[in-house]
C-alpha cells in the first residue's frame, strides 16, 4: 500500500506550471528583443557559443528538481505488512449518586466531590480498559458510553452535579439496570459496575436488579459514601435544605444497603472516609478481574521511501549545475546541444 505522510506538500507542484508559462514568456520576450538587434540567423552566427537549448535543459532539469523536491516533503511511503494489534482489559461502569444529598459535607469537601475525586485517579489507572460513566438520582442516565476514551470520561466527570438529572431521589435499582446495559455480549472479559452511592431515600429493587446484574457475569463494588452522624444538605445560598416544618434535614448514610447491593452483586462493600484507603481497595479488587482481549484493529507499517527520491533529486540537481549556457568545446564536435 502507497500513501504520502505529508501530501500537504505535493501543493508545491503547482509551482511547475506557473514558472513554465513565466519562462516562456520570458523566452519570447528575449527572442523579440533579439530581432530589434538585426537578423535572428546572423546573431547565432555572430554568437557561436550561445545554447538556448542548454538554457531550456538546464530549466526542464530545474522544474524536475522542484517536482522531486515536493515528492520528498511530502514523504512516501510503502505498506510492508499489517498487524493484528490486541488489547486486554476490563469494562468498568461507574454510576455516580448525584442526588442532593451528596452535597453533604460530612466527607470533605463534600459527598459528590469526593466521588468524583475517587472516580478521576481510578481513570487515571486504566490503560486497556474501557470505561461507561452513568449519573443517577430519582432516574439515570448514560453520560459516556463504553469507550476507552478517559479524556472525555474525565470532562463529563467535572460537570456532574445536582441539576444532571432534574428528578431527586436515590434510584439505584434503575442507576444498575442503566450501567449494565452498556456492557458487551463478551463472556470472557471481566465486568465490573462501581457504584457511588450514600443510598440514602433509596428506591425499592436495588438487591433484585444487582442479583440480575451478577447471573449476568458482572461484579458490583459498593463505593459508600457519608457517615453515620451526617449532616445537613447545602442549598447553595448559605442555607441548609429544611422540611415541611422548618427543621434543617439531615442525611445519614444507608451503610445496610450499600453492604446488602455489594453482596448481591457478588463485589465488594468499601466505605469512603477521609482517607484513601477507599481507593486502594477498590483498585486491587479492579486488578484481581479477568482480562482478556477486548477489541482489536488492523495497522500497517510503513516504510520510508524519501530515501530514494532524495538521490535522485541529488543527481539532478549535480547534472544541472553541470551544464553550461554556453557550449563546452571540448564536447563541441558531439554537438549534444
Amino acid at each position: 500500500m502507497f500513501r504520502f505522510a505529508s501530501p500537504i506538500y505535493l501543493y508545491l507542484l503547482l509551482l511547475i506550471p506557473v514558472l513554465t508559462a513565466v519562462y516562456v514568456m520570458v523566452q519570447v520576450k528575449m527572442r523579440k528583443q533579439v530581432k530589434l538587434f538585426g537578423d535572428p540567423d546572423l546573431m547565432r552566427y555572430l554568437m557561436p557559443d550561445v545554447s538556448p537549448m542548454r538554457r531550456h535543459v538546464k530549466f526542464l532539469l530545474m522544474m524536475l528538481a522542484l517536482g522531486l523536491l515536493a515528492v520528498v516533503l511530502a514523504r512516501p511511503q510503502f505498506g510492508t505488512r499489517n498487524e493484528e494489534v490486541k488489547r486486554s482489559g476490563i469494562e468498568v461502569a461507574i454510576a455516580v449518586d448525584v442526588s442532593n444529598s451528596m452535597l453533604c459535607q460530612d466527607v470533605s469537601p463534600n459527598r459528590l466531590e469526593k466521588s468524583k475525586m475517587i472516580v478521576s485517579k481510578l481513570v487515571e489507572q486504566f490503560d486497556e480498559d474501557k470505561m461507561e460513566l452513568v449519573a443517577f438520582a430519582g432516574s439515570a442516565i448514560t453520560l459516556l458510553p463504553m469507550t476507552s476514551d478517559y479524556v472525555s470520561a474525565k470532562m463529563f466527570l467535572d460537570q456532574l452535579n445536582p441539576a444532571t438529572i432534574s428528578m431527586q431521589g436515590t434510584n439505584v435499582a434503575e442507576a444498575i439496570t442503566r450501567a449494565t446495559a452498556g456492557f458487551s455480549k463478551k463472556t470472557n472479559v471481566g465486568r465490573a459496575l462501581i457504584l457511588i452511592t450514600d443510598a440514602e431515600d433509596n428506591e425499592p429493587g436495588a438487591i433484585e436488579a444487582a442479583k440480575q446484574a451478577r447471573k449476568e457475569g458482572i461484579q458490583i463494588f459498593v463505593l459508600s459514601v457519608g457517615t453515620e452522624q451526617g449532616g445537613p444538605i447545602p442549598m447553595g445560598d448559605g442555607s441548609y435544605k429544611k422540611d415541611l416544618s422548618g427543621n434543617v434535614v439531615t442525611t445519614k448514610l444507608n451503610e445496610q444497603i450499600g453492604k446488602g447491593i455489594a453482596q448481591a452483586g457478588g463485589g465488594l462493600y468499601v466505605h469512603v472516609d477521609k482517607t484513601d484507603l477507599a481507593q486502594s481497595l477498590l483498585e486491587k479488587e479492579i486488578e484481581k478481574m479477568q482480562k482478556e482481549d477486548i477489541s482489536q484493529s488492523m495497522y500497517s507499517e510503513y516504510d520510508e521511501q524519501f530515501v530514494a527520491v532524495a538521490l535522485l533529486l541529488f543527481i539532478v540537481l549535480v547534472i544541472e549545475l553541470c551544464i553550461m549556457e554556453r557550449q563546452n568545446h571540448v564536447y563541441k564536435k558531439w554537438k549534444l546541444f
